[in-house]
C-alpha cells in the first residue's frame, strides 16, 4: 500500500502510522495508537528491570562483637542463614573494640565457630583476613 494510502487510513482511524523497519525496501510501518505502545513498552521494560534487580545477589554484612552471648550469635547465625538462602553472599566481621585486639585467637575461633555453624550451607569464598580491628571473611550458598 503506498504511503499516502496508509496515513489516509490511520488518520480516519485515529491513531499513528509508526515506521518499524526503515533499513527495509520498502519501510515496514505499523498503524497503532503511538501513547499506547509507549505505556506497554515502558512497563516491559520495568518488568524486565525488576527482574533483573532480583537476579543480582546483593553483599549483606554481618557484625558480631567479640563479648556475645551463645543466645544473641544464634540468632545472628539464623540471619546469616535466611540471607544466604535468599541467594545473598554475606560477610562476617568480628569486631575488635579497645584491648581485645591482643586477643585475636579469640575472634578466631568465633569466627570458625560461626562458619562451622554454617557449614550445611555455605563455604567461604576467600581466608579470613585482619583488617584494622576487624576480622572478616565472606561466604556464599553452596
Amino acid at each position: 500500500m503506498s504511503s499516502r494510502e496508509a496515513q489516509l487510513l490511520a488518520r480516519d482511524a485515529g491513531v499513528d502510522l509508526v515506521e518499524i523497519t526503515a533499513a527495509a525496501n520498502p519501510p515496514v510501518v505499523k498503524i497503532i495508537d503511538w501513547g499506547k505502545y509507549q505505556y506497554q513498552k515502558m512497563k516491559e521494560e520495568a518488568k524486565n528491570r525488576k527482574k533483573a534487580r532480583e537476579k543480582q545477589s546483593e553483599l549483606k554484612t554481618m557484625k558480631i562483637g567479640l563479648k556475645i552471648s551463645d543466645n544473641d550469635l544464634n540468632i545472628k547465625v539464623r540471619k546469616i542463614r535466611g540471607f544466604l538462602e535468599d541467594g545473598d553472599k554475606v560477610k562476617i566481621m568480628i569486631i575488635f573494640r579497645g584491648r581485645e585486639m591482643a586477643h585475636k585467637e579469640l575472634g578466631q575461633q568465633l569466627l570458625n565457630k560461626v562458619l562451622e555453624q554454617l557449614s550445611d550451607i555455605a563455604i567461604s569464598d576467600s581466608k579470613p583476613s585482619q583488617s584494622g580491628r576487624n576480622l572478616s571473611v565472606g561466604i556464599r550458598k553452596k
